[in-house]
């Protein structure tokens, strides 16, 4: 052999031995010495503790799904037990998550590469928490910090891949002070991935890109002070990378609230934003607002089913839209879309709603209608803890207390359209059309506007919330209201063809009806012509004072109304009459005296006369005195009404009589009785 051969025999020969040395050093070394180095880098890197506790070891293994020279490199296999990773300084707690064990692969051939490969990743019984302090302060997000190098802002050459994720059991709880949530979700894997379509009904698959349903969900705990349970799925770990659309859904029950919901969600690390299918429902839409933040009117039970998309930012303001929903609320349909943005002063919602068979009672707080079982609830409730003024027993105007304190949660800016709207069997009403300006405690329907027995109400109210005591504005006018449809099961209404017309202008300050018609100041006046009234109607109706009225001057018999004026002026909750006055065929009535609506009590003088025949013998003045709640009438003692002066008197009401010709239409082409015995008063 010569001197060359034998120098690469002692090459080669050293080679194997230390190649072979080395395989035994790594097939026999100690990996745990590497945990006192390895936990020190790692805390370094993440600005939190780390820690491998238990056992760190290296198995070798070839890949039987290599092929060729390929399957006979050993693979590593590590594995790692009793793993901490804590929380950053600014959380108190100590650990954000602990792990039984990990089981991890390394394919060592792409190191060659520069790229980092993992085939899979298994995690044993992770335990992880979420906590939140503010809106900056998490110990989900991760600060790694820079080396102040030249090369620290360059991008690194080596590239990371991770095939899969798996676990046998998870358990994550959130401790989210923003929220108030305490929640627990235990989380297990399906055992066989479903895909997103099976689960959502995406036969023509909308949503593009979506992964399968891996694991399942069970959440119980507490969401805003409330308690909160409910199942779900969510897709697999690798989903949760940016790119790729997270699947969701779940069923969730808070209290009588149920929220079900399927779809995706972008970015889910940052929570970038939602495209779910969201059905909602429950005993009343004001029970959304502990959860939601969301300030809606207490109603009867509802049930909605929409589309629903957010944007979700932090720093700009989330915003929510929930589009073409369609759903009910007590026996009324309800349809529309709803945008609500959580900005800066106050989160806003806008949008439009439709309904085509409404009850007031289902929609009763934002229209000021009782609105039935879920607002009773809420009353009972509200009384209990002694937040809700309780009616006086001898007290008719009520007392409830306008809740101004909810009024500057949020800004809404709400268009609502009726097509049918049920007040009663009786009186159906049409085409309400309103809409809600809601803006730091102001409260405005400007228009308020529907259809009522053939006519039209036309009104815009003013409620300035924010002021203390809130201040009221109420603009309204009704227009050719005919009266046999006001009043449509009384037999003998049918019989007439007249109308009513009148126009309102109040405004005073107070927390309550009540409050607010006892500082009233403004004007009221009503015309009515063409009508029919009886002592029978006056009973049917259930007015005692009417039916004393009526049976006094005109017995039992049936009396025409040519035409009934009103006008009224109020100062600081006094009602006094301008002009008062019936002309029926018989005679002339004309009404006298005050009411305070502030003490509710009533002193009046009613003062008939007759036409021609007499047939009318009561010649003196009738009284009406009292409280609201318990009146008091009767014939007033003293001298006997002189013949005409009842005429003479409202003969003087010039400006009176001029200002309530203007309550009749120009357009009317039926012969109007008011518009003769006003234009005869004015001139």
């Amino acid at each position: 052999m010569t001197r060359t051969a034998k120098a690469f025999s002692w090459v080669g020969a050293v080679l194997v031995a230390l190649l072979t040395a080395a395989i035994i050093f790594i097939a026999t070394f100690d990996w745990n010495r590497l945990k006192p180095t390895i936990n020190q880098k790692v805390s370094e890197a993440l600005h939190r503790q780390f820690a491998i506790r238990g056992d760190l070891g290296v198995q070798w293994e070839r890949n039987k799904e290599e092929v060729g020279w390929r399957s006979w490199v050993p693979w590593p296999h590590v594995h790692a037990e009793d793993i901490l990773l804590g929380n950053p300084p600014t959380i108190p707690d100590i650990t954000m998550i602990h792990l039984q064990r990990v089981d991890a692969t390394l394919a060592p051939l792409a190191l060659l590469t520069k790229t980092i490969y993992l085939p899979w990743i298994k995690l044993e019984k992770p335990d992880a928490r979420l906590i939140r302090i503010s809106g900056k302060t998490n110990n989900w997000t991760f600060d790694l910090g820079d080396d102040g190098s030249k090369t620290a802002n360059q991008p690194s050459p080596w590239r990371f891949r991770l095939d899969n994720i798996l676990f046998d059991q998870g358990r994550v709880a959130i401790n989210d002070s923003v929220t108030n949530a305490q929640m627990e979700i235990l989380v297990d894997p399906l055992g066989k991935a479903l895909p997103f379509n099976q689960v959502t009904g995406d036969a023509k698959g909308k949503v593009k890109d979506a992964g399968s349903y891996i694991f399942g969900l069970t959440v119980h705990g507490r969401y805003k002070e409330q308690e909160i349970t409910g199942r779900g799925k969510i897709g697999g770990m690798l989903a949760l990378r940016n790119d790729t659309p997270f699947p969701v859904q779940a069923d969730v029950r808070s209290g009588n609230i149920r929220v079900a919901f399927e779809g995706v969600v972008s970015d889910p690390m940052k929570m970038g934003g939602v495209d779910l299918r969201l059905r909602f429902a429950g005993d009343t839409l004001g029970d959304l607002y502990p959860l939601t933040g969301v300030l809606l009117p207490d109603t009867p039970p509802f049930e909605t089913d929409g589309h629903l998309l957010a944007k979700i930012d932090a720093d700009k303001g989330s915003e929510f839209r929930y589009n073409n929903f369609n759903g009910r609320i007590g026996d009324s349909d309800i349809h529309g879309s709803l945008t609500y943005l959580m900005g800066k002063p106050r989160p806003k919602l806008t949008g439009v709603m439709e309904s085509k068979q409404l009850r007031l009672a289902d929609l009763g707080p934002l229209i000021g209608v009782d609105s039935g079982k879920g607002a009773q609830k809420t009353r009972q409730a509200e009384q209990r803890r002694g937040e809700r003024t309780i009616q006086p027993a001898n007290k008719v105007l009520p007392y409830d207390r306008f809740e101004t304190d909810k009024w500057n949660v949020m800004d809404a800016d709400v268009r609502f359209k009726g097509g049918r709207i049920e007040h009663s069997a009786t009186l159906p009403l049409s085409n309400l059309d309103t809409h809600v300006i809601l803006n730091n405690g102001d409260l405005r329907l400007q228009p308020l506007r529907f259809g009522m027995a053939g006519g039209t109400i036309d009104g815009n109210i003013h409620l300035a919330g924010q002021a203390r005591p809130l201040r009221g504005n109420m603009d309204v006018r009704a227009r050719r209201l005919q009266l046999r449809q006001l009043m449509p099961d009384i037999e003998s209404m049918r019989k007439t063809l007249g109308e009513l017309n009148g126009d309102a202008e109040i405004r005073g300050t107070g927390n309550s009806v009540a409050a607010l018609l006892g500082s009233s100041n403004g004007q009221l006046k009503l015309l009515m012509n063409d009508g029919l009234v009886s002592r029978n109607l006056m009973e049917i109706l259930g007015l005692n004072v009417g039916n004393f009225i009526v049976g006094t001057i005109f017995g039992d018999e049936e009396v025409h109304i040519n035409c009934a004026a009103a006008s009224l002026t109020l100062t600081n909750g006094l009602v006094r009459p301008n002009i008062f006055a019936v002309d029926t065929d018989n005679a002339i009535i004309n009404v006298t005296g005050n009411l305070s609506l502030a003490q509710e009590i009533m002193d009046l003088t009613i003062s008939p006369e007759s036409k021609g025949i007499r047939i009318i013998t009561l010649r003196s003045p009738l009284y009406v005195r009292g409280t609201f709640k318990h009146p008091d009438y009767g014939v007033k003692p003293g001298p006997l009404i002189v013949r005409g002066a009842v005429a003479a008197a409202l003969a003087t009401l010039v400006t009176p009589a001029a200002a309530l010709l203007a309550l009749i239409s120009p357009s009317e082409d039926n012969d109007n009785q008011c518009r003769a015995i006003l234009s005869q008063l004015h001139h």
